[in-house]
C-alpha cells in the first residue's frame, strides 16, 4: 500500500486551481462592471467623460497603492482565511455601488473595491507556487488567469442584459451578492497543501521536488521586513525589465476593462445589447492568447529549451501583437473593428503568463512581496490609461487613445528584449 500510494500521487492541486479559477472570475466581474454600466451611470449621475475616466480609475488608485502591503499579507496570513475576507469585502463595496447618489460616492465605493481586491493577484501568486512545481507553472497561471478573460466573454453579454432589465444599480447589487456567497465557498473548501486533507505524499514530493514552494510547520520565521528585502526586489534589471513590462501589458487590459464598451456605443454607433455580444469576442481571443502562450512556455521547458526563451519569447511576440490595437483607427467596418481588437487582445493574453517571473526571479521568502511590487507597477496601468483617454477623447476622436495603448504595447515588448536577462532566482541576503 506504502509503495502504490508513492507512485500513485494524487491530483488535489487542480482541484485549488479550479477554486481560484473562479475567485479571478469574480474578481474581474467587480472590476469590469462598471464598463457595462458605464453609459447608465454617465447619464443619471450627469458625468462628463473626463469625470467617467477618474471613476474607471478610482480602482486603480487605491489596488496599486495597496499592492505592496497586500503582498506582505500574502506571505504571512494563509490564503483561505485572507482570500476569504477579502472576497467579502470587496463584494460589499461592490453592493454598495449600486446605491451612489453621485460622482463622491461612487469614487469612495470604487476606491474601497479596489483596497480589498488589492491582497487577490499576490494570494493567487501564492498559492500556485505552493500547489505546483516549475514544470507546470506556467501552464497553471495560464488557467487562472484565463478566469478573467473567459468570465468576462460568457457574462459580458449576461451583465449587459442584466443592466437592460434591471438597471445600472441591479446590476452592481447581483454581481456583489455573487462574491459574498462564494466567499463562503472559498473558506469551507480551500486548503495549503500540508493543510489538506486528502493530498498524498507523493503529490507533496513532486510539488516539492519540481520547485512548488510551501512553508513546513517547523519552518523558521522570517522578520516581518527588512530594508535588504526591499533593495533586492528594486534594484534587480531583470525585476525591473518584467515591472515595465507589466504596466505595458496592463495598459491594453484595462482598456478592455473601462473604455472598450463606450468606444463601441459612444465612438462606433453600435447598439448597447449588440456591443454586449460583441465585446466578449476580444475577451475569448486575449483567453486564446493567454492559454497558448501558457502551454506553448512550459511545452518548450519539456523540449530542453533555456527558461530564459521559453518564458520570455511568447509574451515579447505577444507585446508585439498587442499594438495591432491601432488597426482599428483605419477601418469602419464593424468585423474589422471587432478584429483589430480581437488580435491585439490576443497578443496582450499571450503576455499575461508573466506572473510566472514572480515565481522564478523571487527570493524564496519574498515571492509575496515581490509579486506585490510586481503588480503594483502593472497597475498603475488601471490609473494612467483611463485618466489619459479620457481626456484625450473630451475632444470627441478615440483615435489618439488607441495610438497611446497599441505604443506601450512595444514598449514593453522592448523592455522584455534589452532589459530582462537572463533567468534566475535572485538569491536572498
Amino acid at each position: 500500500m506504502e509503495g502504490l500510494e508513492n507512485t500513485k500521487k494524487t491530483k488535489i492541486r487542480y482541484g485549488m486551481l479550479a477554486l481560484v479559477f473562479v475567485n479571478v472570475v469574480i474578481n474581474y466581474l467587480d472590476r469590469s462592471n462598471l464598463s457595462v454600466a458605464a453609459a447608465g451611470v454617465g447619464e443619471e449621475l450627469k458625468l462628463s467623460s473626463v469625470q467617467l475616466g477618474l471613476i474607471f480609475s478610482a480602482f486603480g488608485w487605491s489596488y496599486a497603492a495597496l499592492q505592496i502591503p497586500g503582498g506582505l499579507l500574502a506571505d504571512r496570513v494563509g490564503p483561505r482565511v485572507l482570500y476569504a475576507a477579502c472576497l467579502a469585502t470587496w463584494s460589499l463595496a461592490t453592493v454598495g455601488q449600486g446605491f451612489v447618489k453621485g460622482f463622491a460616492s461612487l469614487f469612495a465605493f470604487r476606491l474601497a473595491t479596489g483596497a480589498f481586491e488589492a491582497p487577490s493577484y499576490p494570494i493567487n501568486n501564492r498559492i500556485v507556487t505552493s500547489w505546483f512545481p516549475d514544470n507546470e507553472r506556467a501552464s497553471a497561471i495560464a488557467l487562472f488567469v484565463s478566469g478573467q478573460f473567459i468570465g468576462l466573454a460568457f457574462l459580458t453579454p449576461v451583465l449587459v442584459a442584466l443592466q437592460y432589465y434591471a438597471g445600472w444599480r441591479g446590476l452592481f447589487i447581483v454581481t456583489g451578492a455573487v462574491g459574498l456567497v462564494w466567499a463562503l465557498v472559498w473558506y469551507f473548501f480551500y486548503r495549503d497543501p500540508l493543510d489538506h486533507p486528502k493530498v498524498n505524499d507523493a503529490e507533496l514530493k513532486y510539488i516539492e521536488q519540481g520547485g512548488g514552494v510551501f512553508k513546513k510547520k517547523d519552518a523558521p520565521k522570517t522578520p516581518a521586513w527588512r530594508w535588504e528585502d526591499w533593495k533586492q526586489v528594486f534594484s534587480n534589471r531583470t525585476l525591473w525589465g518584467v515591472y515595465i513590462g507589466q504596466f505595458c501589458v496592463n495598459a491594453t487590459l484595462w482598456f478592455f476593462l473601462t473604455w472598450f464598451p463606450t468606444y463601441l456605443v459612444q465612438y462606433r454607433g453600435l447598439n448597447f445589447l449588440k456591443s454586449g455580444y460583441l465585446a466578449s469576442i476580444p475577451f475569448l481571443s486575449a483567453c486564446a492568447g493567454l492559454l497558448l502562450s501558457g502551454f506553448l512556455s512550459d511545452y518548450l521547458v519539456s523540449k530542453g529549451k533555456s527558461v530564459s526563451m521559453a518564458r520570455k519569447a511568447p509574451i515579447i511576440f505577444g507585446l508585439i501583437l498587442s499594438g495591432s490595437i491601432v488597426g482599428a483607427n483605419y477601418v469602419d467596418d464593424t468585423a474589422l473593428i471587432i478584429g483589430f481588437m480581437s488580435l491585439a487582445f490576443f497578443g496582450a493574453g499571450m503576455a499575461l503568463i508573466s506572473w510566472v517571473f514572480v515565481s522564478l526571479l523571487s527570493p524564496r521568502h519574498l515571492i509575496g512581496l515581490t509579486g506585490g511590487i510586481f503588480n503594483f507597477m502593472g497597475n498603475l496601468a488601471s490609473i494612467v490609461v483611463p485618466i489619459v483617454i479620457g481626456f484625450v477623447v473630451s475632444g470627441g476622436d478615440f483615435k489618439p487613445a488607441l495610438v497611446f495603448v497599441g505604443t506601450l504595447g512595444i514598449v514593453g515588448a522592448f523592455s522584455y528584449i534589452f532589459l530582462v536577462g537572463k533567468i534566475e532566482r535572485v538569491v536572498a541576503k
